[in-house]
């Protein structure tokens, strides 16, 4: 049996055909804009690597200029107060967007261990310095600018007390700190960069506390 086919309404499939025909237009154009898009990512994700590595070294000298200024204080500080030919040194790494630094300690061009240097007294020195530089750097508005700084002086000679209350009353005053120091050296130690001082005594009985007494004051 012959099988035929017929249009029932032409009218109705030409509409149908023009509709497809312009989906398909649609599509195609969708298409070309989402290529498009693909390529600018491919172009970009292309320079990502160098771009990544070009702000790393703009970090690291950035940040760079930072410590060369720390390693300036820090060894003034220690040839100052110690009266040795030391030299605060420093490696610094940006990967990533993350700050790697290692500090180190010379003297006339050797490498000495900062942690056991002078027996305690580089380390301290270093971290007070650290301490003060560190706060500096944050807002004014946000984080108030006073310093506990407990018994740093406890490695030096006696001799060389003076020297660290001279640099950190100094810098105190010009960075506008407040520093409360902890000493147990003798008062005329660090009387002449003192602006108080006061003496904590412990309870004389079990159900008192510690005392706080004034015992000079500068004004």
């Amino acid at each position: 049996m012959p099988l035929s086919t017929s249009i029932s309404n032409p009218a109705e499939v030409r509409r149908r055909f023009d509709t497809l025909r312009w989906q398909q237009r649609a599509v195609q154009e969708r298409l070309a804009d989402h290529q498009r898009h693909i390529q600018v990512c491919e172009e970009f994700l292309a320079l990502e690597p160098r771009l990544a590595a070009r702000l790393d070294q703009l970090s690291q000298d950035l940040f760079g200029d930072i410590l060369d200024e720390v390693e300036r204080n820090l060894t003034y500080a220690l040839k100052e107060i110690l009266e040795q030919d030391l030299r605060v040194i420093t490696a610094r790494e940006v990967k990533k967007g993350k700050i790697s630094i290692t500090f180190a300690m010379e003297r006339q061009g050797d490498r000495e261990d900062i942690l056991t240097g002078q027996g305690g007294s580089v380390c301290n020195i270093m971290s007070v310095g650290l301490r003060l530089i560190a706060l500096s750097q944050l807002p004014e508005h946000e984080h108030r600018r006073f310093l506990i700084l407990d018994e740093q002086d406890c490695w030096l000679r006696p001799d060389l007390v003076p020297r660290l209350m001279h640099i950190i009353h100094t810098i105190a005053a010009k960075l506008n700190f407040q520093i409360l120091v902890i000493s147990h050296h003798d008062l005329n130690l660090v009387r002449e960069y003192a602006d108080r001082i006061y003496r904590l005594t412990p309870p004389r009985r079990d159900d008192e506390g510690p005392r706080l007494e004034l015992v000079e004051s500068a004004g």
